[in-house]
């Protein structure tokens, strides 16, 4: 009994209509032939068995056919018969393997037998197989004949590197390049195969097969034949696959990527383990891990991809990559990718390619840190802040104020950690005289506003294109005073001791000040324009900067400073009369009443929007300054732009203490404590 023929050899196409994933060369073909336009040398090129050989034996028996000139052979007539499947041959179709019969004296040979006339058939056709093997000299004695054959002669070249092939051949050619087949189409192809041969096939496995065979159907189905005949009774299975074809278990690949994602090392090395001790290939490996990333990657972006046909997986994997892609970001993916790319590039031609595997688990398991400057790392902390900020993102906590953190009793004070309200202050480590006690403006105690029941998170803003609102400017204003610092100390002592920001949108950002005394110092100064510098460079936006006298913008957001009684004072080792000495004025860097351990001021309250009074006075201050906008302020000053963190402004002024914080907050010293 004879053996079967092997699959690629039984379901050879006998026509053009049988050839798949070839329309662009079989169409043309089909077309020329039906109008009896065939030319006398063809060059037919392409990726092995992509259908080469075979569409060249169907163009000879079109040609030959007794019904020609006709599209697709009949099939029927003797020609037909000889040249089809199982057929005896043509001797007037001659096949020769330019492999071993390529030199000078074969193509003598063929040149003095061409032109003898054919047989029985209408053609003597040459199908000339790796017609790159021919040599230089070959072809040279066939470039005549090739150029002007006689009537009967008709050449078909195949061949994989045209490339080859020299000009003066191709010339002479009508070229027509063959392409690999498309997974889908072969895919489709491989089920209708297996139903005809009455064998199941899980869909798992059909990736596999159309993987190993590179898009090559004559490859293609030599794996599908080998599968077939080591199939048991339930048919092709994915196990039965992937161990004769020595693919990755996907269990193995869902548990190395889960370990990835979970930064879990001992599962992601047990895995490396478990691939060595089962005898698996590290290079075979890496190589389905890179396709299982590519795969996440292209999930990651289109999470239809399954759906749609973008990756060849089946049905039932396609919910497992959605689930292991939505566990990376595409920054990860990316990465890992890359680095896994490389490691496979690395262990071509490798002695240790299990170390090099663990190498490249190991990078994957590293996070991308970046080794840049610490500045470039500072500006990309602020970038994300402010993406976090105006992404459209908060949390559901978001809209609420945040509450201040209480100050504990210590022997050092402790700067504040909670931005809202702004309450930042330099603390020396050592214990520090009490800051002198101001007595506030008599506007304040006569006009005391009450809070606005207005939502702290509305935004603010009146112009299109800002999306900061007034609470996440104030949660940026700590970082905006502290840059103001290195610009001048003395505009970071109005903003830590006597502003607070009481409104702002995306043109304009409105401080609001105690008393009248510390505004007309401030802006007489040229501080508006050191804030402005500041907020640029940490927020990124230019607002003009506007100052108002707003009773409850006391940046202690807490009830006035009380005055101390007699009897405290009288137990100071300093009697009420006592004249400070300039060289013991207190250090206005020290930290204020709030943030003392014997501070008398109640819990601060939550940062609130503009009062009433606030906003009345940030309208009539924007009143006057249209109307009087080239007018020169009083007493101003060019903005510090050679400032210093040692700003002689605050300590080299020749002023004592007294005369300091009267001349530039406006206050009223009614006591000093001096050193003890």
């Amino acid at each position: 009994m004879e053996s079967p023929l092997a699959l690629y050899r039984r379901y050879r196409p006998e026509t053009f209509a049988e050839v798949i994933g070839q329309d662009h060369v079989t169409e043309p073909l089909r077309a020329a032939l039906a109008a009896n336009r065939v030319s006398h040398a063809y060059l037919f090129s392409g990726p092995r068995g992509c259908g080469k050989t075979t569409s060249a034996r169907i163009l000879a028996r079109a040609l030959n056919c007794e019904q020609a000139p006709v599209a697709d052979p009949c099939g029927e007539c003797e020609s037909c018969l000889d040249l089809g499947r199982g057929g005896p041959g043509s001797i007037d179709v001659i096949e020769i393997d330019a492999a071993s019969h390529g030199g000078v004296d074969d193509a003598r040979d063929l040149r003095e037998k061409a032109f003898f006339a054919p047989v029985r058939s209408r053609y003597k056709v040459y199908i000339i197989d790796e017609a790159h093997m021919v040599s230089t000299q070959g072809f040279n004695a066939l470039l005549k004949l090739v150029e002007e054959p006689p009537p009967h002669l008709r050449f078909i070249f195949a061949t994989t590197e045209p490339e080859k092939v020299i000009p003066t051949i191709r010339s002479r050619t009508h070229h027509y390049p063959f392409r690999l087949i498309p997974p889908r189409l072969l895919t489709a192809y491989l089920s209708e195969l297996c139903t005809r041969e009455q064998v199941a096939i899980e869909q798992a496995a059909l990736p596999l097969v159309v993987r190993a065979g590179a898009g090559s159907a004559r490859d293609t189905l030599s794996v599908l034949d080998q599968l077939m005949g080591g199939a048991g009774p339930e048919g092709i299975t994915y196990a039965l696959a992937s161990g004769l074809l020595g693919y990755t278990p996907d269990t193995l690949l869902d548990e190395v990527v889960d370990a990835f994602a979970a930064g879990d090392g001992a599962a992601v090395f047990g895995v490396v383990d478990k691939v060595i001790e089962t005898g698996q290939d590290p290079r075979r490996f890496t190589e389905d891990l890179l396709r299982r990333l590519r795969d996440l990657v292209i999930v990651s972006a289109v999470p239809d991809a399954p759906a749609t046909g973008l990756i060849d997986i089946a049905e039932d994997a396609a919910e497992r990559l959605v689930a292991q892609a939505a566990r990376f970001g595409p920054a990860d993916l990316s990465r890992a990718a890359d680095l896994v790319a490389t490691g496979l590039t690395e262990m071509r031609g490798a002695t240790a390619p299990r170390l090099l595997l663990e190498l490249i688990c190991a990078r994957v398991l590293l996070p991308g840190a970046d080794h840049s400057s610490a500045g470039v790392m500072a500006r990309l902390d602020r970038l994300e802040r402010r993406l976090t900020i105006s992404g459209g993102d908060p949390s559901p906590a978001a809209p609420g104020p945040v509450e201040p953190a209480s100050v504990q009793p210590a022997p050092h004070a402790v700067e504040p950690t909670v931005v809202e309200p702004v309450r930042p202050a330099a603390v020396e480590p050592t214990p520090a005289p009490q800051a002198p006690v101001m007595e506030p403006d008599a506007a304040v105690a006569e006009e005391p506003e009450a809070a606005s029941p207005e939502p702290v998170s509305r935004p603010t803003t009146t112009a299109a294109g800002s999306t900061l609102t007034l609470v996440d400017v104030r949660r940026l204003w700590p970082d905006i005073v502290e840059a103001t610092k290195q610009r001048r100390r003395l505009t970071w002592i109005y903003l830590t001791q006597q502003a607070q920001v009481v409104a702002v949108d995306d043109q304009t950002l409105t401080l609001g000040f105690a008393n009248a005394g510390a505004r007309d110092s401030f802006d007489g100064g040229g501080s508006a324009e050191i804030v402005r510098q500041a907020a640029i460079d940490v927020v990124g936006h230019d607002w003009q900067v506007e100052t108002i006298v707003d009773p409850g913008a006391d940046p202690e957001v807490g009830p006035p400073p009380t005055v101390r009684s007699p009897e405290p004072a009288s137990s100071s080792p300093q009697s009420p009369s006592h004249h400070p000495d300039p060289a013991a004025t207190p250090d206005v860097t020290e930290a204020p009443d709030w943030a003392r351990p014997d501070a008398e001021t109640s819990t601060p309250k939550p940062a609130e929007p503009p009062s009433a009074s606030a906003r009345e006075a940030i309208a009539a201050t924007r009143a006057a300054r249209s109307a009087d906008e080239s007018a020169e302020p009083a007493g101003s000053a060019e903005a510090d732009g050679g400032a210093r963190p040692d700003d002689t402004d605050a300590e080299s002024s020749g002023l004592d203490g007294a005369q300091l914080l009267q001349e530039a907050l406006g206050a009223q010293v009614i006591e000093e404590i001096p050193h003890s």
